[in-house]
């Protein structure tokens, strides 16, 4: 299943591929397990991924444990780092609203090519006052583009089908950003949309649902889907996309077991966990400067599936693999690290950085060392700000120090990352350098040659 912003491939420069995974689940308040190797794709060996977007619902949302949550990092997200940092993959942006989290991972290579423009939170329970329903938001520009992304937890039952729609429409609508210079959301090149929908199946009775997932006769019940049905009818939501619905319905399980509901309500099942795609509608007007590359996206959904293995919650985990195809509008940082330019004097190691430009610096920028294998971005070993430590400034060239006492004697790999405060963004990051620690032994040296008294 494929979509693009513009189909005819450019041609000159290469074009940049990756690789992204999409995972929802409704976990039901329950902990982490503690293998999900087969939800993240780690023992597919041919699969190359640059991105994870994960967004759960119903996250343990009680007092106690959102207390726990402010002042730590919640359980769910500590497990996917831990999890996805050895990978090279580092948190960037997360957003919790309530039982509601929304957290996406990038390999550091594309780092600065990632801007977070905005997250937003959604609420649309208790009238809008209450955030156990509704939507967080990450918004970005990957490589130029504009993408939004949505994880949704839509209202229940079988009969509150038009407050679900009306719910969805609700959180499309405070996704616009007046004042600023992010466009309006329809006119983003990507959204991704996904949740716990709680689309309902309709007309067919419990028997009948039940032995058509036994002999996998879903297409009789696509046909009743709520979801389906809606696309259809509504223009809005007939321009988002999904998969082929060729897993059993993800909804309601037993929990430790893979039987349907058999408590006394036997509830019906529903793929209520669903992932859709909006492309931005293709303008055939020319770009208003001729010097910028012509815009490409193109976007292929590899697997859409469904996880039986897991059974921590009543619902199994979705996920969508998709290769996204792109012309990058951005194809230079805005920063340009020189670790080969690393060299040491007394007790400093200078850095040298290029910058371009239109970039525009902030007395509150700052460049992080880091292990390579960070969890995030502040999960730095040491920092300075840009402006205060800068020894030189020539030719666009700009040196700063780092205290040597302040870096660890370690052979491990290090990663250099200029932070821009207002872009809130990484705008440069250096290749994987090693520290020599003849550096570090120099300085045990010069100590030593101090005269005692």
């Amino acid at each position: 299943m494929m979509a693009a912003v513009n189909q005819r491939k450019p041609s000159g420069p290469k074009l940049t591929k990756l690789c992204i995974h999409v995972v929802t689940w409704n976990v039901a308040s329950a902990a982490p397990p503690q293998d999900l190797s087969d939800l993240l794709l780690l023992n597919n060996q041919n699969l190359n991924l640059d991105m994870y977007i994960i967004g759960l619902q119903e996250m343990n949302s009680g007092i106690i444990s959102l207390l726990s949550d402010t002042a730590f990092e919640d359980p769910w997200s500590s497990f996917f780092m831990d999890v996805l940092s050895p990978l090279n993959f580092i948190k960037i942006s997360h957003v919790r609203m309530q039982g509601l989290l929304l957290l996406l991972f990038a390999k550091y290579q594309h780092l600065p090519y990632i801007q977070i423009l905005s997250t937003k939170s959604t609420p649309t329970g208790l009238y809008g006052y209450w955030g156990n329903k509704g939507g967080v938001n990450i918004c970005l520009k990957l490589y130029g583009y504009y993408v939004s992304i949505i994880n949704c937890h839509l209202p229940p039952h079988l009969y509150n089908n038009d407050q679900r729609l009306e719910h969805f429409d609700r959180i499309l609508e405070t996704q616009n950003f007046e004042g600023s210079a992010i466009p309006n959301v329809l006119d983003h090149d990507l959204i991704l949309w996904f949740g716990d929908m709680n689309f309902r199946i309709e007309d067919f009775g419990l028997h009948f649902v039940r032995e058509s997932i036994t002999n996998k006769n879903f297409s009789e019940l696509w046909e009743k889907d709520q979801l389906r049905i809606a696309r259809r009818g509504d223009p809005l939501l007939r321009e988002f996309q999904e998969g082929p619905l060729l897993f059993p319905p993800t909804y309601k399980f037993d929990k430790k077991s893979n039987n349907y509901d058999t408590s006394e309500k036997k509830r019906k099942p529903a793929w209520t966990d669903r992932i859709l795609w909006r492309l931005k509608r293709q303008s055939h007007t020319k770009p208003l400067n001729p010097c910028l590359p012509a815009p490409y996206f193109f976007l292929s959904l590899k697997s859409y599936i469904s996880y039986m293995m897991y059974s921590i919650s009543d619902h199994k985990p979705v996920t969508g693999t998709f290769d996204l195809e792109l012309n990058p509008l951005m194809s230079v940082p805005l920063i340009t690290m020189m670790p080969e330019s690393l060299w040491t004097m007394e007790n400093d190691m200078l850095i040298s950085y290029t910058s371009s430009p239109d970039f525009l610096s902030s007395c509150w920028d700052w460049i992080g060392l880091y292990k390579v294998g960070m969890r995030h971005i502040y999960d730095y070993v040491s920092y300075v700000w840009a402006g205060d430590n800068q020894v030189s400034l020539s030719d666009n060239l700009n040196q700063v120090y780092i205290n040597i006492n302040d870096i660890p004697k370690t052979e491990n790999e290090f990663l250099l990352c200029y932070f821009s405060n207002s872009l809130n963004s990484v705008v440069g990051i250096s290749k994987p350098f090693k520290i020599p620690l003849r550096f570090f032994l120099k300085d045990n040296l010069l100590d030593e040659d101090e005269p005692r008294i």
